[in-house]
């Protein structure tokens, strides 16, 4: 009876963590997009003051965006938008600092907090746990295909490899070379833009910007896939 009790608790616990990871997705989904409409609206009110500021005040706006990103608030893609409109190219290192400084944040804090419960939870099924295992084989590819493509969010992806157990170091090489693309695709947009207002509001409003992103979802769907029928067939 001990024994079938302590059981029947630990799968109400694992079933909570699962619940608590998928509203934790949700939200990290959601909260960008809110986020993103109110920035909009404060850049475009203060436009003239954004660009009277100093090098150590882009310096202080990119730190506390470090933190909003690793906490799902800001996408690193509309950030570029914003950054490159007023930095031009000198955006691309605040940017790429941003980006590795969230992805790290995002891994330290989830490996504190979760431990390495819900890899291990998964882990306890054989086929999934030889999946899993071929994956980590390619562990590098598959995160850089990730990061590349603009449709999958940033903050979700930084959860799933951090709850995922992947290696710091190709987590943050991955999602460097992953985003060094999509990043400078954003940035080279924002510095061609004329108006604030239509660059936010339309950023894919080109048609080169239109197939450059095609391409690079493209790209990523046909890396990941080709990574993940690799591991199933290994596995079958």
């Amino acid at each position: 009876m001990g024994g079938q009790a302590r059981s029947t608790g630990r799968t109400i616990m694992t079933k909570n963590k699962l619940t608590l990871s998928a509203i934790a997705s949700v939200l990290m989904t959601l909260a960008p997009l809110l986020t993103s409409s109110f920035v909009t609206y404060q850049a475009i009110v203060n436009e003239a003051t954004l660009a009277q500021f100093t090098v150590w005040q882009w310096t202080g706006v990119t730190l506390v965006c470090v933190v909003t990103s690793a906490l799902s608030l800001t996408p690193p893609t509309f950030l570029a938008l914003v950054f490159g409109y007023f930095l031009g190219w000198n955006a691309l290192l605040p940017l790429f600092a941003l980006n590795m400084a969230a992805i790290l944040l995002v891994n330290l804090g989830v490996h504190w907090l979760d431990k390495d419960r819900l890899r291990r939870y998964f882990e306890q099924n054989p086929k999934v746990r030889q999946v899993l295992a071929r994956i980590r084989e390619q562990e590098l590819k598959f995160i850089f295909f990730a990061k590349l493509s603009p449709v999958l969010p940033f903050a979700v992806t930084n959860l799933v490899f951090a709850l995922s157990g992947a290696r710091l170091r190709n987590v943050l090489l991955g999602g460097f070379l992953g985003m060094v693309p999509r990043t400078t695709l954003a940035i080279w947009a924002g510095s061609q833009a004329h108006e604030l207002r239509t660059l936010l509001n339309q950023p894919n409003s080109t048609s080169w910007t239109q197939w450059a992103i095609a391409a690079l979802v493209i790209v990523s769907v046909v890396g990941l896939w080709q990574i993940l029928k690799r591991s199933l067939s290994s596995h079958s």
